[in-house]
């Protein structure tokens, strides 16, 4: 099982080794881009309708959007669990989302 967090400046590898290091890098930037901010698949990344919202009600709307996201976008894994760590600033919620990734035949 692998763990991802939402991407944190850190270098892309445009040529991944293995292709698990794919897979965690593509969940990586999917979880930190917003929705209609990628111009050739404005559907791409997550909406930000959980903004504002009271922690409880913004954790589920985020929740649902990631599990939409994930399997939409990244069909080589299958989510196990999804769980949120406090950011720096008050009600900043950065997503924990523990994956297996699928053998290809699966």
């Amino acid at each position: 099982m692998y763990a991802v967090k939402a991407y944190m400046g850190s270098k892309i590898n445009l040529a991944p080794e293995t292709r698990e290091e794919e897979v965690l890098q593509n969940l990586s930037i999917l979880l930190s881009t917003p929705k209609f901010t990628v111009p050739l698949d404005r559907d791409f990344g997550l909406s930000q309708r959980f903004v504002d919202k009271p922690l409880p009600v913004a954790e589920s709307l985020f929740r649902a959007e990631i599990l939409d996201a994930i399997e939409k976008y990244e069909p080589r894994v299958e989510v196990e669990n999804v769980t949120f760590e406090q950011g720096d600033a008050p009600g900043m919620l950065i997503p924990r989302v523990e994956v297996n990734i699928l053998n290809d035949e699966d």
